[in-house]
C-alpha cells in the first residue's frame, strides 16, 4: 500500500467509506475486499466469499455493494491525488470557466462465466475532477456517439475520432453544448466558402509544429450541416514516422491497402470544435493533449474495465464501481512507473 496516497485513510473516514468497525475491521480491510471485486473481477458473491476464507470479513453481498457505493467519493478523491503525484494538476485555466469539460468514451465489459455477457459502457468523465457524471448501458452493437449523453448549455465534450460524426456534433449544437473532436476521415464532406475543402492541399503548407485553423463547414449525404473550426498541427518527424507506422501495422493486421492520402494525413493531428474564435487553436489543441495525458495516465482503464461484473441496476453503485475501477487502473500504471 506505500503507492497509496498521502492520507488516503483519514480521508476514508472523511468521506464516509468508513463509518464503524463493525463486521470490517479496518480501512485496511475495506480496501482490500474492494480490490478483490474491482481489480480480479470476481462478483460480490465471489468477493466476499474469498474474503471470508482470507478472514478479511464475513459479510453478504448485499452490504459489500453498500460499502462500494460508500466508497465512490472516496475513490475518485484518490485518484485526484495519484494524478497529482504523476505531476498532473488538474485545474482548469481561465479561459474555461463558463464550460463543464467532459471527456467521452465507451469500453466492451465482458462478464466472466458460462452465462456471462457483454455490455457496451458508454461513460463521460469531468476531466477537471474525475467524477463520473453521466452513463448508459447498451448492447455492444449500439455505437459510440455524443448523442448518447444528455446536453446541457455550458457542457464542452470532448471526444476522439470515434466521436467525430456531424450528427454527433449536430446534436450537442442544438442542446446548447459545444465539442472538441478528433476528425474521422470521410465521415462527411468539408466545404469552405461553398467549394469543397482540400484538406490535403491546405496543409501541406505547414512547417513542423505549425498550427493554423480553417473555419469550414461540415456537410452529409443526407443534408446535416454544421459550421466548424478545423485546428490543425503538423507532427514533428518522428511523431509522423511513428504515425506511420502505426497505420501500417493496422492495415496489415486489417488485412487491407492503405491509400496514399492516409499517409498522408498521418502528418497532421486536427480537431474540429464549434468553440468561437476568441479561443485560440493552441488552447484547444492543448485542452486536447491534456485530455491525452490523463489517458495516458490511466491507460490501464480499458482493459480493466473490460472484465468485471458490472452494477446495471442502481446507478450509485455503476458510478461507485466506475470511480472503484478509475482508481485501480491509476494505482496499476503507478506501481508500473514507480515500482
Amino acid at each position: 500500500m506505500r503507492f497509496f496516497p498521502k492520507g488516503w485513510i483519514v480521508e476514508a473516514k472523511k468521506l464516509g467509506a468508513f463509518k464503524r468497525s463493525r463486521n470490517i475491521k479496518s480501512v485496511k480491510y475495506l480496501i482490500r475486499v474492494l480490490l478483490i471485486h474491482l481489480a480480479d473481477g470476481c462478483s460480490l458473491r465471489e468477493t466476499i466469499a474469498r474474503a471470508k476464507q482470507g478472514k478479511l470479513c464475513d459479510i453478504s453481498d448485499v452490504a459489500l455493494l453498500k460499502r462500494l457505493k460508500g466508497s465512490s467519493e472516496w475513490f475518485r478523491w484518490m485518484s485526484v491525488e495519484l494524478l497529482k503525484n504523476k505531476g498532473i494538476e488538474i485545474i482548469p485555466p481561465n479561459w474555461l470557466k463558463n464550460y463543464r469539460v467532459k471527456s467521452i468514451d465507451a469500453s466492451i465489459i465482458t462478464e466472466p462465466g458460462s452465462t456471462g455477457s457483454n455490455w457496451r459502457l458508454h461513460y463521460n468523465i469531468n476531466l477537471f475532477g474525475l467524477q463520473c457524471e453521466q452513463f448508459i448501458i447498451t448492447k455492444p452493437k449500439k455505437g459510440e456517439s455524443f448523442r448518447n449523453f444528455k446536453i446541457e448549455k455550458g457542457d464542452l465534450l470532448l471526444g476522439d475520432r470515434a466521436y467525430g460524426r456531424l450528427s454527433g456534433f449536430v446534436y450537442v449544437k442544438d442542446n446548447g453544448g459545444d465539442f472538441i473532436s478528433r476528425l474521422k476521415k470521410d465521415a462527411f464532406t468539408i466545404y469552405k466558402n461553398g467549394m469543397e475543402f482540400n484538406m490535403i492541399k491546405e496543409f501541406k503548407s505547414l512547417e513542423y509544429r505549425q498550427i493554423r485553423e480553417w473555419t469550414v463547414e461540415g456537410v452529409t449525404k443526407g443534408g446535416l450541416r454544421q459550421k466548424l473550426r478545423l485546428c490543425v498541427i503538423k507532427k514533428s518527424k518522428q511523431q509522423i514516422e511513428n504515425s506511420i507506422k502505426k497505420a501500417k501495422r493496422r492495415a496489415s493486421k486489417g488485412q487491407y491497402k492503405l491509400k496514399p492520402d492516409t499517409l498522408e494525413y498521418c502528418k497532421y493531428f486536427i480537431l474540429a470544435t464549434s468553440l468561437p474564435k476568441e479561443i485560440h487553436a493552441k488552447q484547444i489543441l492543448e485542452l486536447y493533449r491534456f485530455r491525452w495525458q490523463v489517458e495516458i495516465a490511466f491507460k490501464r482503464l480499458k482493459s480493466i474495465l473490460g472484465l468485471g461484473h458490472l452494477p446495471k441496476k442502481d446507478e450509485e453503485s455503476c458510478r461507485a464501481w466506475l470511480h472503484g475501477k478509475m482508481f485501480v487502473a491509476l494505482l496499476a500504471q503507478t506501481v508500473v512507473d514507480e515500482g
